[in-house]
């Protein structure tokens, strides 16, 4: 019991001098609040580089990647990734009734939108990269409707992670313009 104040003040030490950065990826507007028809989100999945490790990464070769324990992601990326999605279509379709997966019924959606993140890192040349597969399924009866596979880039503003970050969350923001442009039609 007596080594047991010191034990608490040694975890607590190790907890506060952990330090880093970490980033969300960050909506270009907000949603309407409420109405409007119904889309889904997800699932949405992420390649086992981002899946695996929380960090924020830079691809500096054709074959290495290069990442660093002081800038992580905030949370899991997949859901992260999603949110920021389903905010972005709603701004961009003028809806607020936007559900993330797992939901209880198709019933209340008109279409539910699936995201494969294959790529989605900085690169060499000043650049954030995404590459994601998507579908679009037309609800109830869940009929593929779209279906792309988007490679966009985006330039950083200046050198750094959080810059990489708000590249990354114009190229979640670009992903959203292309698939609202196909569900326009």
């Amino acid at each position: 019991m007596k080594f047991l104040p010191i034990i608490a003040l040694c975890l607590s030490l190790i907890g506060c001098g952990s330090g880093g950065n970490y980033y969300v990826l960050a909506t270009s507007g907000k949603a309407p609040s409420g109405g409007g028809y119904g889309i889904g989100i997800g699932p949405v999945t992420v390649a086992d580089y981002l899946s695996e490790r929380p960090y924020l990464i830079f691809q500096s070769t054709p074959t290495k990647m290069e990442v660093s324990d002081e800038h992580q992601w905030a949370g899991d990326l997949a859901s992260n990734f999603s949110r920021t999605l389903g905010t972005d279509l709603g701004y961009h379709l003028g809806t607020g009734n936007i559900r993330q997966y797992p939901w209880r019924s198709d019933k209340e959606l008109r279409y539910q939108i699936t995201v494969d993140v294959n790529q989605f890192h900085g690169t060499a040349d000043g650049e954030a990269l995404l590459e994601a597969s998507w579908r679009v399924y037309a609800l109830p009866a869940g009929r593929l409707v779209a279906s792309s596979t988007s490679t966009l880039r985006e330039p950083l503003q200046a050198d750094g992670f959080e810059k990489l970050a708000e590249a990354q969350s114009r190229l979640v923001d670009q992903l959203a313009k292309e698939i609202a442009a196909r569900l326009e039609k």
